[in-house]
């Protein structure tokens, strides 16, 4: 935990890994995985194209053939749709879903944000280079 004037710092913690090579510790880049559906594979592709184009996620893996059942407006739907997984830091996470809902065809669409609590270090030093400006 980081300490300022003997206070500890507990709303962020310090996530820590081994390097392999030297065995030393190193800071693991924070990263998110933002999961969204759409209407179809087409809107998928254009809505990930557009958020990795304008660096707001680093990578839009899209998961084609997903149904999904659900309430809306007090009934009963089933639908067919394409998933995608945005991949993204904690810092783009509020400017990615005002994007995606300006982008996106439905009225309310799914925006839930998952913690990547580890992950390779390279991948993840990989992730915050695609979100930094050119």
């Amino acid at each position: 935990m980081r300490a300022w004037g003997g206070l500890e710092d507990k709303s962020r913690p310090i996530r820590m890994e081994l390097n392999a090579r030297t065995a030393m510790p190193q800071a693991i880049p924070p990263a998110r995985i933002v999961l969204t559906t759409a209407a179809d594979a087409d809107e998928a592709d254009r809505l990930g194209r557009t958020l990795v184009e304008e660096r707001l996620a680093a990578c839009a893996t899209l998961i084609p053939g997903v149904h999904s059942i659900y309430r809306w407006r007090g009934e009963i739907e089933s639908s067919p749709e394409s998933l995608l997984l945005l991949k993204t830091s904690p810092d783009k996470v509020a400017a990615l879903e005002a994007r995606l809902h300006e982008l996106h065809s439905y009225q309310t669409p799914e925006f839930l944000v998952l913690n990547v609590e580890s992950g390779s270090h390279q991948y993840l030093e990989w992730l915050q280079s695609c979100l930094r400006g050119a």
